[in-house]
């Protein structure tokens, strides 16, 4: 399939924070450049809205980040970090992202979810099938589902040139 990106597309960016941070961390021990993610997925298209889904700590040592991402125009969503009885920890915002992308996916000719996570096939099935909306992925290739790859019309490897999506020590 030939994927279309003209500017008057209507773009809805979902971000799986968690997902890429931790991808980042894993493969090359740097940060997410979110704001050069966010620039190259509108590629020049009409951005509707871009959420990033992001996890709280008691410590509050993320607000510094959160203010980042929204002085480069992506909104917030948080809720703290679920900490079991066993120790177990939980941060998972899976349903929350696939609940406002189906929600907003009216208002939009693209959905782009920014998350390597497989658990996020059948949204994009979804989404395409019943909602009619071109769904796009970018995320870290190394780390990407497979199923998710075969699912998505069109994916944007940050891999590829990982300079340029990382903060501090990208290789």
């Amino acid at each position: 399939m030939t994927v279309i990106k003209h500017e008057e597309q209507r773009v809805g960016v979902f971000i799986d924070t968690q997902n890429l941070y931790h991808s980042a961390k894993n493969l090359y021990h740097a940060n997410v450049n979110f704001g050069q993610v966010l620039k190259d997925v509108v590629a020049g298209r009409s951005l509707i809205r871009a959420i990033a889904y992001l996890i709280t700590t008691e410590s509050g040592e993320e607000k510094g980040f959160f203010e980042a991402l929204e002085k480069v125009g992506i909104e917030t969503k948080a809720k703290p970090l679920q900490v079991f009885g066993s120790g177990a920890k939980k941060a998972d915002w899976d349903v929350g992202l696939a609940i406002d992308a189906i929600k907003l996916a009216p208002k939009l000719d693209a959905v782009i979810i920014v998350s390597g996570d497989g658990d996020f096939a059948p949204l994009v099935e979804y989404l395409k099938t019943n909602e009619g909306c071109q769904v796009e992925v970018a995320a870290f290739g190394k780390s990407t589902s497979n199923k998710l790859l075969e699912v998505c019309d069109d994916f944007l490897d940050l891999d590829e040139d990982p300079r340029k999506y990382l903060l501090g020590r990208g290789r």
